[in-house]
């Protein structure tokens, strides 16, 4: 088997999370096994892979646990729900990878890093909190939790009350060198789940856990420059990147050149909540050295790899 290089392949909701009707912890593991067989062909077809993945629902629901329980039990901190998720989810993907595997005959083992992503605590996200998590509340409790526990809240769209927390950019991952020393000894490795847990340094050097979200493409973008990877591999629920997206004009694109993405960007061709980031992502990789990126769905990796689809984006 000739080695292809080193990919980091950052995997959508859709690797967990179908849609609302399928949410259960088997439901997910459901969908953990169908992309983890994407996962696998990658591997045999000669790559070295880290999975990164999003944490964002897994959250919810423990936040949402959390409250319902908080008249009985302590509240969980968001660094924490964070370090549950990073756990639960990198046991689903072991385990679906084992499986694989084992059925296919490959000597190989997926391993889990709970991996921590520090942040600067001058970022201008901790003055402007705007990502919302955990379940809407009624304007009375809110103001209680705001003045009680510090909380940011906001009211969203005449539904109801919720807690925003700030998201900034992350700057390095802590286990990076034990992320590539497990690449190295012939591991798969899931990590950087959720974007790292977000921590910052004191002033002495110490690392502390807060309250905060990382989006999880950017925190793949940094461990792909610093693990040197070969391929970023966004999966997420389209085949191809389009531009002029749902209008008459639609065109799916085969590849883009860095120069070609910035003026896409500049054009506002990419939704802010959705391509954008993935876009931006992938410009913050390309531009501390990385080779190249893919941007396609799961079910469509092998073809993509192959040339056959997805977005290509180059120097």
């Amino acid at each position: 088997m000739q080695k292809k290089g080193l990919a980091v392949v950052a995997v959508g909701g859709n690797a967990l999370i179908l849609d609302k009707h399928h949410q259960t912890v088997p439901d997910q593991f459901d969908a953990a096994v169908k992309t983890m067989k994407h996962i696998a062909d990658m591997i045999i077809d000669g790559w070295d892979v880290v999975i990164t993945h999003g944490n964002g629902p897994q959250v919810g629901f423990i936040l949402r646990r959390s409250e319902i329980a908080s008249h009985e039990l302590h509240e969980v901190p968001l660094d924490y729900c964070g370090a549950d998720t990073q756990g639960s989810i990198g046991y689903m993907f072991q385990q679906a990878l084992y499986n694989e595997f084992r059925e296919r005959g490959i000597e190989k083992l997926a391993a889990t890093v709970v991996t921590q992503t520090i942040v600067d605590s001058n970022d201008p996200a901790f003055q402007h909190p705007t990502k919302p998590i955990g379940s809407f509340m009624d304007e009375k409790l809110a103001m209680e939790k705001r003045d009680k526990d510090g909380w940011v809240v906001v009211e969203d769209a005449g539904r109801g009350w919720r807690r925003v927390v700030p998201s900034p950019i992350p700057q390095t991952i802590v286990e990076a060198a034990a992320i590539r020393s497990l690449i190295d000894n012939g591991f798969v490795v899931v990590a950087v789940g959720g974007g790292g847990i977000p921590v910052m340094q004191t002033e002495n050097g110490d690392l502390i856990g807060v309250e905060a979200v990382i989006d999880k493409d950017f925190g793949s973008a940094i461990l792909a420059s610093m693990i040197q990877a070969d391929l970023f591999l966004i999966s997420t629920a389209v085949e191809k990147v389009a531009v002029n997206f749902n209008k008459p004009d639609q065109k799916w694109l085969d590849q883009m050149t860095v120069a070609e993405a910035k003026q896409y960007i500049a054009e506002g061709q990419f939704a802010k909540g959705s391509m954008l980031p993935k876009i931006e992502a992938i410009l913050k990789y390309m531009a501390a050295g990385g080779k190249k990126a893919l941007i396609t769905d799961p079910a469509h990796i092998k073809e993509a790899l192959d040339g056959k689809t997805g977005t290509w984006i180059v120097p």
